[in-house]
């Protein structure tokens, strides 16, 4: 239990780390003024593939709610 107790923690530590990378990073840079268009450009691809994603989940359950009236 202890050892599980430690990966958990350690797996914690790491999603963290990555979090910072990811987000605090282009913050600080945007707040002292420099754009960094390629991690821009990623996070506005991330954002519409999550709006497609959302767009593509709405439409299924349309689809299923019609057909579970239907049958």
């Amino acid at each position: 239990m202890k050892e599980t107790k430690d990966v958990l923690r350690i797996v914690g530590i790491v999603l963290l780390a990555l979090f910072v990378l990811v987000v605090g990073i282009p913050l600080v840079f945007a707040a002292a003024g420099i754009t960094l268009s390629i991690i821009g450009t990623i996070l506005g691809l991330a954002v519409w593939l999550i709006k497609v994603a959302v767009f593509i989940a709405i439409v299924y359950l349309i689809l299923v709610g019609i057909r579970a009236v239907l049958r």
